[in-house]
């Protein structure tokens, strides 16, 4: 009977792999950019190079850098995608003038979704900071609550904190895994923001 359900669970998780690699998701590349300097738009390339950094970041991860630590005391690279997502429901959530609780609800389990959930809720974030001007973005800030009570940073703070954030926890990826023996792919270039394949 064990080996049935070990069985199942292999086989379901073989096809959620499968399934989200078939999907293009988003930051294989830079998008093209704004037609203007826009506010908006400023923070849109900000969340949208950070979202190119993590895609090859994490692009064919093995087991074994997924539990790569620097160190005993230091994190994972799994536990570290799993920081990285929380983030990226954080840059979601101010986008979306949604108030975030704490503590978090728990990421996925499987790595994969972990990835591809992460990279969505750029691509969400992006989409609703798109073309905003100053004075809507004075519309919006950082809303934490913990408790039932609440904690209000303006959206200068997303800059600095969570997507500054993101963008170093993704450098440790790429650092974790060429310890491990597997860098990056060749051919990424975040200064132009495509890779050559």
């Amino acid at each position: 009977m064990r080996n049935l359900i070990l069985l199942f669970l292999f086989i379901n998780t073989s096809a959620m792999a499968q399934e989200i690699n078939s999907k293009e998701i988003p930051f294989k590349a830079i998008p093209e950019a704004a037609p203007d300097y826009e506010a908006g738009n400023l923070i849109v390339r900000m969340i949208e190079g950070a979202g190119y950094r993590y895609y090859w970041a994490t692009e064919g991860l093995t087991d074994d850098d997924l539990s790569f630590k620097p160190s005993d005391s230091g994190k994972s690279t799994f536990e570290t995608l799993e920081h990285i997502h929380e983030l990226s429901e954080i840059i979601k959530n101010t986008a979306l003038n949604k108030v975030i609780i704490r503590p978090s609800d728990p990421p996925p389990i499987d790595w994969l979704k972990i990835r591809s959930e992460t990279l969505y809720n750029l691509e969400d974030a992006a989409s609703a900071f798109k073309e905003k001007s100053p004075e809507e973005l004075n519309g919006f800030n950082l809303m934490f609550e913990t408790g039932g009570k609440q904690s209000v940073f303006p959206l200068w703070n997303l800059i600095n904190g969570p997507i500054s954030d993101f963008i170093y926890h993704s450098g440790q990826i790429v650092s974790f895994r060429r310890s491990g023996g597997n860098p990056i792919p060749k051919g990424v270039n975040v200064f132009i923001g495509k890779t050559r394949e």
